[in-house]
């Protein structure tokens, strides 16, 4: 029985032996084709290169072309004015003549207050005036009346000082006296007449100064456009007790909303990085995609200052708006231009890798092969860069996926359409 079990056994480690040689040339049968198939030689390469013929990669020439950096900015327009009209003195609105959407020119008449005690305030003003001016005739009389007594007795009081000196013991000397008191006498009622003459003309002045002012005020009863403009909102109707639009006045009310609208306003949020960059007078394209429609503008003004909690500067680009297709209340992406290169030397910016590090392109040189350049960079755009040095123009190079390019390779050029530099758009 030992010596079956012993026979099984020693048959057991014979077939295990004979799996495990088989095996191990199995292992060794499939090492040497692997080792084989990667040390092909590179005639078989080039072979095949021969065979299938050179890659086919896209390229563009190297040419000169105007850039600009622009940064676009959303705004929403603004009337250039827009105010509410109030009535200058307190009245009941006799009449009001637009409307909601009616255009209206400068000076054109909106409204008409009714103020009865004006006109009786100016009535009595008139008469004043004119009891002012009776008052001035009266005034001269006194005066021309006065001066001919002052005449008269300046005339004896001389001529009795001259017969004093021809004859000192003539005349009693309480005759003499008398005279040049009532000389004196008529010099200061001259005086007098004069100061009243000066009152009564002053008077005059007053009265016709609140003539004219209550003139003024009958005037403010008509409410007038300040500009041309449209009527947006209409705040009150005929018959309604208007109170003057003064700081004293909490409880008045406007009779209009008026808003100028042939130009408009676009106030932009111009960040802290560009903000030193912003200049008076600089073209500004606006582009509105609710009209489809791209609008010219300018910089007309700028705060000078950021907003400390936004590090942005407003500045207000001015657009002019004749036929009205913009509305306050739309939306505007402005592109403003930061820097300009007319003239440069330029690639897409798919041509180029390793932007921040070292910037290089790959180039389809004179014989077909790819040779890389590192080239220096100037003023870039969304779609190209400038290229300082390192290119010349009618280069080709390589745009797109460069992911199976190698540095040597055969290739064959294929000419792209060139991409427009457009500035940023």
């Amino acid at each position: 029985m030992i010596h079956k079990h012993t026979a099984v056994l020693s048959t057991f480690r014979t077939e295990r032996r004979w799996k495990r040689s088989g095996c191990l040339a199995l292992s060794a049968a499939v090492l040497c084709s692997i080792l084989l198939a990667s040390c092909s030689p590179p005639a078989q390469t080039a072979a095949r290169e021969k065979r299938d013929g050179p890659t086919p990669v896209a390229v563009v020439k190297v040419t000169r072309q105007d850039l600009t950096r622009d940064m676009e900015l959303a705004a929403e327009f603004r009337p250039n004015q827009e105010i509410e009209v109030y009535a200058k003195v307190s009245g009941y609105l006799k009449g009001i003549y637009v409307d909601v959407g009616d255009m209206v020119k400068r000076g054109q008449l909106i409204a008409e207050l009714e103020v009865p005690e004006l006109g009786q305030d100016l009535v009595e003003a008139h008469a004043t005036t004119r009891r002012s001016e009776l008052e001035i005739q009266r005034a001269k009389g006194e005066v021309q009346r006065a001066e001919a007594t002052y005449r008269m007795r300046k005339l004896s009081f001389d001529r009795l000082s001259a017969l004093v000196k021809e004859r000192p013991n003539l005349i009693a000397q309480q005759e003499i006296d008398n005279a040049s008191a009532l000389y004196q006498e008529a010099e200061a009622q001259v005086q007098v007449a004069r100061a009243n003459l000066a009152s009564s003309e002053q008077d005059v002045t007053v009265a016709s100064a609140k003539s004219a002012r209550i003139g003024m005020m009958i005037s403010y009863l008509r409410i007038t456009a300040p500009f041309s403009g449209i009527i947006t909102q209409r705040l009150a109707d005929a018959g309604a007790m208007i109170q003057a639009g003064t700081a004293s006045h909490t409880q008045a009310m406007p009779v209009v909303r008026l808003s100028q609208v042939d130009h408009l306003r676009l106030v932009l949020p111009v960040p802290e990085s560009i903000a030193s960059r912003i200049r008076i007078g600089a073209p500004v394209e606006i582009r509105v995609d609710s009209l489809n429609r791209i609008f010219q503008g300018k910089v007309s003004r700028f705060s000078g200052k950021l907003n400390p909690s936004t590090r942005t500067m407003e500045t207000e680009v001015d657009v002019p708006n004749p036929g009205r297709a913009l509305l306050p209340g739309m939306y505007g992406y402005a592109s403003l231009k930061l820097e300009r290169k007319d003239d440069a030397l330029s690639v897409p910016v798919q041509a180029v890798s390793a932007h921040d590090t070292n910037p290089s392109v790959l180039v389809v040189n004179g014989s077909g092969a790819l040779e890389e350049r590192m080239v220096v960079l100037g003023l870039e755009t969304p779609e190209r860069t400038e290229v300082v040095s390192g290119l010349s123009e009618s280069d080709l190079v390589v745009v797109g996926n460069r992911a199976q390019l190698k540095v040597g390779m055969r290739v064959e050029p294929k000419i792209v359409e060139q991409v427009a530099a457009q500035g940023g758009h």
